[in-house]
């Protein structure tokens, strides 16, 4: 068995961008940047930041490039795939990218949340959200048909 499979949160470090390919399918790709942080050998605190090519398909796509800006922080998860192709200098090139089974949006600033990029985004800010009234009376189990 064999496993490719990559899960990262990070933000977004430039605007997401939107084509159409020769079938018609929209991709939509953009970079994502982690930070870590670690100890060195003597103690001292080390940070580092990885870059991440991602590219989306579809409908996904479409709501990634519509709801995703630079600075918005994203969860993806899917594979690890390696391009190739020749530039017009004769020189040969590499990308290494992650190609998104899943993306979820991060929270939005000044608080809310986003649902998937698969469903419609909508944002609650905590004093517009609805509330649930709860009746009064004891509920009696025997009540409930199933």
């Amino acid at each position: 068995m064999y496993i490719n499979k990559a899960m990262i949160y990070g933000n977004i470090t430039r605007d997401p961008e939107i084509k159409a390919i020769a079938s018609g399918s929209k991709v939509c790709t953009f970079s994502v940047a982690t930070n870590r942080v670690w100890k060195d050998k003597a103690g001292t605190k080390q940070e580092g930041v990885d870059y991440h090519n991602i590219v989306v398909f579809g409908r996904m796509a479409e709501n990634s490039a519509q709801y995703l800006k630079k600075g918005s922080s994203v969860y993806v998860e899917g594979r690890i795939q390696n391009r190739s192709w020749d530039a017009p200098d004769g020189q040969k090139k590499y990308r290494t990218e992650i190609v998104a089974d899943s993306v979820q949006f991060g929270p939005k600033s000044g608080g809310g949340w986003q649902k998937p990029a698969t469903g419609a985004v909508e944002n609650k800010d905590a004093e517009t959200a609805p509330t649930i009234d709860y009746p009064e009376e004891e509920i009696n189990p025997d009540d409930i048909p199933f």
